[in-house]
C-alpha cells in the first residue's frame, strides 16, 4: 500500500507564505515557535480538568481546538473524513488518511486563523470556547503508539561511542550499509514535563566482580528527533526509501533516557534492554512534513567514497538534495539549586539534524524491508543527534567523554551524568533566510530519586 505522494511547490503554497499573518497576535511575535506557517498538531485539555483529551494546533501562545472547530463546521473544506478523524482523542486516525487529507486540514486551519478571516476572529463566544492558552493546558502523548523503534543514525555519535570501547574499529562493518536500530518500549513513552524516576537495575561497579542491584549512577539523556508513521504497510510488504516519505506524518523531539551503567552490563549480546525501557520523553507537538518543506536539505555526513546504499534504500531521483531536515537542536540543563536561585538553564550542546547519516525515509524503508508492517502512530527515533565538535554532542556520555571531562553548571556543581533534581530541556527550531522560523517547542523532564 503506497500513500498519496502529492506535494505542492513550497514557493506556491499559501500555507508557507512568509507574508501570511494570523489574527492571533502572539503568532506574529518574532520569538514564537508557532507562527501560522507552522500549525503543529497535538492533543490537550484544560489543565486540572477531567475533560477528554482532544486534537488541537498550536498558534502563537494559544491552542486552537480543532475537534471543536470541526464540529462547528469551521473546517468544512478539510472534508468529512478529516472532520471525523479530528473527533478522536489521538492523532492516529488522521495520520492514517495520508498526505492529501493532511494538506486539506492544514489549508483549512490556516485559512481560519489568517488575519482576513472573520469567522472565528469576530465570534467572541466561539473564541472563548475554542482558543485556549497553552499555559492553561495540559498535554498527552499525541499518538497511541503501538510500536517504538530507536535507530543509531548519527555517524558522529556512533563513531564517538565506538571509539570509547573499540578505538581501533569504532564503526561496526554493517553501519554504513543499513540503519541500525532496536525495538524500544512503547508503554513507557511519556509526555514532556512528566518527572523521570531514576531507574534501578543490575550494575557492575567494578569490572570482573559480581553485579549488584542499585540505582543507576550514570543516568544520561539522548537528544533525538522522532518521526510518527502515517499510513502503514501490510504485513509481508515493503516500502522503498523513495516511497517512504509519504508515510511520515511529522516530527517531534525525543529524549531517550539511558542508564549507562545498566547498559554496559546488559548490552552483550542482544543490545539495549532495561537500560532504556524505563522512560522515553516526547514533545507535545508534531510538526508536519509540510511545514518543514522550506527546511529540507541534503544530509551532510556522507563522503564521496562511502558505499552506495542498496536500491531499496536509495531516495527518489533528485530527492537526496532534500532527504534531511535542517533542524537546530539544543540541550539545556537546570539543576535544582539553579532553579531555586532563579538561574537560567545552561546550554550544554547545540547541533543540527542535517548532520545525520541516514534519513527517516531510509529508516522507515529498512524497517519494512523484511515485510514488517508499520502502523499509524508508530514512532521511529533517530538515535542521538551529534555533530563533529564537542559542543554538538547529544548526550552526556559523549559531552563529558565517559565522565573524564565534567561540565561545571552555573551553581558551581559539576556534572558527568545527571543528578537528582536536574531538569533536561531540549529545543528545536528551523531557520532559513526568506522563510518564517518555526519551532518544535520543548521536550523536558526532571530526574527524581528512585522509588
Amino acid at each position: 500500500m503506497t500513500a498519496d505522494t502529492t506535494r505542492l511547490d513550497p514557493s506556491r503554497d499559501p500555507t508557507l507564505d512568509p507574508a501570511r499573518r494570523s489574527w492571533v497576535e502572539s503568532a506574529d511575535d518574532a520569538e514564537t515557535s508557532f507562527p501560522i506557517q507552522n500549525l503543529p498538531l497535538g492533543v490537550f485539555r484544560r489543565a486540572g480538568s477531567a475533560e477528554t483529551f482532544r486534537i488541537g494546533t498550536a498558534i502563537g501562545r494559544e491552542i486552537l481546538d480543532l475537534a471543536g472547530a470541526a464540529r462547528s463546521g469551521m473546517l468544512g473544506a478539510a472534508g468529512a473524513e478529516v472532520t471525523e478523524a479530528l473527533q478522536a482523542p489521538a492523532l492516529n486516525a488522521l495520520a492514517a488518511l495520508g498526505p492529501a487529507a493532511w494538506s486539506r486540514l492544514r489549508a483549512a486551519t490556516g485559512d481560519l486563523l489568517s488575519t482576513g478571516n472573520a469567522r472565528l476572529r469576530d465570534d467572541r463566544t466561539a473564541r472563548s470556547s475554542l482558543v485556549v492558552p497553552q499555559d492553561a493546558a495540559e498535554f498527552d502523548v499525541p499518538m497511541r503508539i503501538g510500536d517504538y523503534t530507536d535507530f543509531y543514525c548519527s555517524i558522529h555519535h556512533a563513531t564517538n561511542v565506538g571509539s570509547m570501547f573499540r578505538p581501533d574499529n569504532p564503526l561496526m562493518p554493517n553501519w554504513k550499509h543499513l540503519p541500525v536500530g532496536y525495538h524500544g518500549r512503547a508503554s513507557s513513552i511519556v509526555i514532556s514535563g512528566r518527572p523521570i524516576v531514576r531507574p534501578r537495575g543490575q550494575v557492575c561497579p567494578v569490572d570482573g566482580e559480581p553485579p549488584i542491584d542499585a540505582p543507576s549512577r550514570l543516568l544520561d539523556y539522548e537528544l533525538e528527533v522522532g518521526a510518527f508513521v502515517g499510513p502503514g504497510n501490510p504485513l509481508g510488504s515493503r516500502l522503498t526509501a523513495a516511497e517512504a516519505e509519504a508515510h511520515i506524518f511529522g516530527l517531534c523531539l525525543v529524549n531517550d533516557w539511558s542508564a549507562r551503567d545498566v547498559q554496559k552490563w546488559e548490552y552483550q549480546p542482544l543490545g539495549p534492554f532495561n537500560a532504556k525501557n524505563f522512560a522515553t520523553t516526547v514533545s507535545p507537538w508534531i510538526v508536519t512534513m509540510e511545514a518543514l518543506r522550506p527546511f529540507r536539505c541534503p544530509l551532510t555526513a556522507r563522503a564521496a567514497d562511502d558505499p552506495e546504499p542498496l536500491p531499496y534504500l536509495r531516495h527518489a531521483d533528485g530527492a537526496a538534495s532534500s532527504a534531511g531536515v535542517d533542524i537546530t537542536l539544543e540541550v539545556l540543563i537546570a539543576s535544582r539549586a539553579m532553579r531555586a536561585q532563579g538561574m537560567a538553564p545552561m546550554l550544554v550542546s547545540r547541533g543540527s539534524f542535517r548532520d545525520m547519516w541516514w534519513s527517516f525515509s531510509q529508516m522507515l524503508a529498512h524497517h519494512t524491508s523484511t515485510g514488517c508492517n508499520l502502523r499509524p502512530g508508530d514512532l521511529l527515533g533517530s538515535g542521538t543527534v551529534s555533530g563533529a565538535d564537542a559542543g554538538s554532542r547529544g548526550c552526556l556520555l559523549e559531552r563529558t567523554w565517559r565522565g573524564t571531562e565534567p561540565l561545571t553548571l552555573p551553581d558551581g556543581s559539576a556534572r558527568t551524568f545527571l543528578a537528582d533534581g536536574d531538569e533536561v530541556i531540549m529545543r528545536g527550531f528551523c531557520r532559513r533566510d526568506g522563510w518564517v522560523t518555526i519551532g518544535f517547542g520543548a521536550c523536558r523532564g526532571e530526574i527524581i530519586g528512585p522509588s
